[in-house]
């Protein structure tokens, strides 16, 4: 795969690679793993919201009268 970064964000990773003591390689990996799990968490966030949403409606209505 060949990843082509606008300049300034090229100097950014190198300069944070620099003072990790890593690659620009490994900041990358890095990065696209923490928005995986970011994504994911998410989705697991929203399937948790809907399934509330669906299951205590009328809960939630009674609150929303009270």
């Amino acid at each position: 795969m060949t990843i082509r970064l606008p300049p300034e964000l090229d100097s950014a990773l190198e300069e944070i690679a620099r003072q990790r003591h890593t690659s620009k390689h490994a900041l990358i990996v890095e990065a696209a793993s923490l928005a995986v799990e970011r994504y994911s968490r998410r989705e697991e966030i929203d399937a948790g919201l809907q399934f509330v949403l669906s299951h205590d409606a009328e809960l939630l209505q009674r609150l929303e009268d009270a």
